[in-house]
C-alpha cells in the first residue's frame, strides 16, 4: 500500500501537462490546454488539462482524472505501476514502508486485497499439480505463458485448504472476502474446491474475487465470488484491466460471456475482449467500455436464450449510447463460442456485426405486422420507452426519424405524440450523467458544497463543529465523507482531492464535480463567502423543516413554544446573510 501522503507530495510535484502532453500534443488555450480527445474520436478539440487545478476533463465523452489517472486510462498501466513511472521521473522514491492506515489494518486484519492476493498465489502454486486441470486448459488451446498473464490457479479438493495458507481461519477476513462459508451453525469450509479459479482485478489492478470453473462434472459450472465491500458484479469486468492497451490499439471492444471465451481470444491475439460476470451487461459496463472505446460489439450465442441476453444489453445500453460511439452485436453460429470462432474466421469478417439501431428496429418489427395500422401502432407503441430513454442527440433523432419512416407518419407527428419537445440549435448537446455513485443524485445545495470543497480543499480544515453537524443528514453524505477525508488528507489541489477519496463510494462524483469546475477560477476569499453562504442556506431549510414540524402539533407545551421562538429567532439572522452562487464561479 502506498501512503496516501506520499501520492500527495508526488501530485504537488509533477506537472499534469507535461504528463499528458508526452502523449497527447496540448496546445494552450487560455488558462488551460486542449487536444483532441484520446478516449474518443473527435475532430474540434474537447479535451482541456488545467495546470491550476492539475486535471484532466473531456467535454466531449466526460473522461476526467488526475496525472496518475490519465495513465491509468491511457497507458494501460495499473494504480502502483501509474505511481512508480510518475515518482521516477520526479526524481522520487515509493517508499516501501507501510502508512499508518495500513499498519492499524494489518494489527485489526488482513485487509480484503492481501487475503484475495494471498489465495491467488495459493491457487496459483497449486495449478502445478493439477493434472486434471492442466489438462482441460491444453484442450482449450491455452498456453502456460496466458494462463500466467491472466493468474489462473486451481482450489483443490477439499474442504479446509486455506487453513493451511491462512493461520486465522476462524477470522473474518476470508468470510469477507467470499473465500470461506460459515454455516449458521458456526462451520466454516472453503467456498472453491476442485474448480479452476480466473481473479477477477478491478481498475486498479487488485484481485477483487474470483470465478471458478468446476474441473470434470460438478454443479454449478461456473461460481463467482459473492459481492463484498469491494466486489460488485455490475461494475467490474473480467479481462478489462488486462485488455486496455490492446483495446486502446484496436479501438474496440469485444464483451463475451466467459472467462475462458476472454483468455481463448487473447490466446489468439485478440486480447481486447471482456467479460461480464454472471450477469447481463449493466449500465455501468457499458460506460465504463464506451469511456475506453468507440467501438463495442457483443458476442451472444445465436439461439434464443442468446438474443434475449442482446436484448437486455440493448435495453441497458440505451441511456448510455453517444454520438461518435458505435454499439454492434455478433450472434455466433450453433456449436461455436468465441475463441473457437475467430479461429476459423478472418479477423477483419469479425466485425460484420449487427448495428445497434439495427438491432432495435429488427426485433421490434419482428413482433408486429407493419402492413396493418394496428401493427405500425404497436410498433410506435412498443418503441417510445426505449427511444425516451436515448439521451443521445443525434443518435436519438436517427431513430425517430428511422421510425417516423417505419410506421408511414412524420417525423414532427412522432415526436409530438413521444412528448419529446425540439431543441433549439444553440442549445448545448445533452449528456448523460456521469454514474458510479450510490443512492440519489446530489442536491444542488450538496453540488454547490462539493464544488467549493473540491476546488478549495483546505476550506475544510476551517469548518466549525457546527457547520460539520449540519452535514448529518443522508442527501449530504457525499459532502460529510469528503470532509473527513479533506480533513486527514492535507490536500491542496482538486487532483489531490480525487486520489485522497479514490477508494470512496462517492469517488465518481467527486471526480464529476472536479470536471465541473475546470474552468472556473475565484481566490480564496471569494470561496469562502460562497462556503459560508452555502451552509447558511443548509441551515435555514432544516431550521424551516423543524419549525414547520412543530407547527403542525398542537404547541401546548412550553419547551416547544420556547424552542419555535428560537427558530424564528435564528431564521431572521439567517435571512439578512449572503446566499451561496448555485452556479461555479467563472
Amino acid at each position: 500500500m502506498i501512503p496516501q501522503s506520499f501520492i500527495q507530495d508526488l501530485l504537488g510535484r509533477v506537472d499534469i501537462v507535461d504528463v499528458v502532453d508526452r502523449h497527447v500534443k496540448l496546445k494552450r488555450a487560455g488558462a488551460n490546454y486542449v487536444a483532441c480527445c484520446p478516449f474518443h474520436a473527435e475532430k474540434t478539440p474537447s479535451f482541456t488539462v488545467s495546470q491550476a487545478k492539475q486535471f484532466y476533463h473531456c467535454f466531449g465523452c466526460g473522461a476526467h482524472g488526475t496525472a496518475i489517472g490519465f495513465l491509468i486510462e491511457y497507458s494501460g498501466m495499473g494504480f502502483v505501476e501509474a505511481v512508480k513511472d510518475l515518482a521516477q521521473g520526479a526524481g522520487m522514491t515509493v517508499p516501501e514502508v507501510r502508512s499508518e492506515q495500513t499498519v492499524r489494518r494489518a494489527e485489526q486484519g488482513e485487509s480484503l486485497y492481501e487475503v484475495l492476493l494471498r489465495a491467488t498465489q495459493y491457487y496459483r502454486a497449486q495449478l502445478k499439480d493439477a493434472p486434471r486441470a492442466i489438462a482441460y486448459l491444453k484442450q482449450r488451446g491455452l498456453s502456460g505463458e496466458i494462463a500466467k498473464r491472466f493468474g489462473v490457479g486451481y482450489a483443490p479438493e477439499g474442504w479446509q485448504n486455506l487453513a493451511a495458507v491462512f493461520s486465522d481461519y476462524e477470522g473474518k477476513a476470508l468470510v469477507e472476502a467470499g473465500l470461506v462459508i460459515q454455516t449458521d451453525e458456526g462451520k466454516r469450509y472453503d467456498r472453491f474446491r476442485n474448480r479452476i479459479m480466473f481473479p477477477i482485478v478491478n481498475d486498479r489492478g487488485n484481485i477483487v474475487g474470483f470465478g471458478g470453473r468446476v474441473v470434470g462434472e460438478g454443479e454449478p459450472k461456473y461460481l463467482n465470488s459473492p459481492e463484498t465491500k469491494i466486489f460488485e458484479k455490475g461494475r467490474e469486468l473480467y479481462g478489462l484491466y488486462q485488455a486496455r492497451k490492446a483495446i486502446r490499439e484496436e479501438k474496440k471492444v469485444l464483451v463475451v460471456e466467459g472467462y475462458m471465451d476472454v483468455i481463448g481470444l487473447a490466446q489468439n491475439d485478440m486480447g481486447f475482449a471482456v467479460a461480464t460476470l454472471g450477469t447481463s451487461a449493466t449500465g455501468n459496463h457499458i460506460q465504463k467500455l464506451l469511456r475506453i472505446s468507440d467501438d463495442v460489439v457483443f458476442f451472444f450465442d445465436g439461439d434464443e436464450a442468446g438474443r434475449r441476453a442482446a436484448w437486455r444489453a440493448l435495453e441497458n445500453s440505451l441511456s448510455q449510447l453517444m454520438d461518435g460511439k458505435q454499439i454492434s452485436f455478433l450472434f455466433l453460429p450453433e456449436g461455436e463460442d468465441p475463441d473457437t470462432f475467430v479461429r476459423k474466421t478472418k479477423k477483419g469478417e469479425v466485425w460484420t456485426a449487427t448495428l445497434f439501431s439495427d438491432f432495435l428496429l429488427g426485433e421490434l418489427k419482428a413482433r408486429v405486422d407493419l402492413k396493418t395500422p394496428e401493427g405500425r401502432a404497436k410498433l410506435l407503441q412498443d418503441a417510445k420507452p426505449l427511444v425516451k430513454q436515448i439521451f443521445s442527440p443525434f443518435y436519438s433523432l436517427m431513430l425517430r426519424k428511422e421510425l417516423a419512416k417505419l410506421t408511414n407518419v412524420t417525423h414532427e407527428e412522432l415526436d409530438r405524440e413521444y412528448q419529446i419537445k425540439p431543441q433549439p440549435a444553440s442549445s448545448p448537446s445533452l449528456r448523460v450523467p456521469a454514474q458510479g455513485y450510490p443512492r440519489t443524485p446530489p442536491t444542488p445545495l450538496a453540488r454547490t458544497l462539493l464544488r467549493i470543497l473540491v476546488s478549495n480543499p483546505a476550506l475544510a480544515e476551517k469548518l466549525s463543529e457546527g457547520q460539520r453537524v449540519l452535514l448529518n443528514s443522508p442527501d449530504l453524505a457525499p459532502v460529510a465523507e469528503l470532509v473527513s477525508v479533506l480533513k486527514d488528507s492535507g490536500a491542496t489541489l482538486p487532483a489531490m482531492v480525487i486520489e485522497a477519496t479514490r477508494e470512496s463510494q462517492y469517488s465518481a462524483l467527486y471526480q464529476d464535480v472536479a470536471g465541473e469546475i475546470l474552468a472556473t477560477s475565484g481566490d480564496e476569499e471569494s470561496a469562502q463567502a460562497d462556503l459560508a453562504g452555502a451552509f447558511n442556506q443548509l441551515e435555514l431549510l432544516q431550521i424551516r423543516s423543524e419549525r414547520e414540524r412543530l407547527a403542525a402539533g398542537d404547541l401546548r407545551n412550553e419547551a416547544e413554544r420556547s424552542r419555535v421562538q428560537e427558530l424564528d429567532r435564528r431564521l431572521a439572522e439567517l435571512k439578512g446573510a449572503p446566499r451561496a452562487e448555485t452556479r461555479p464561479r467563472v
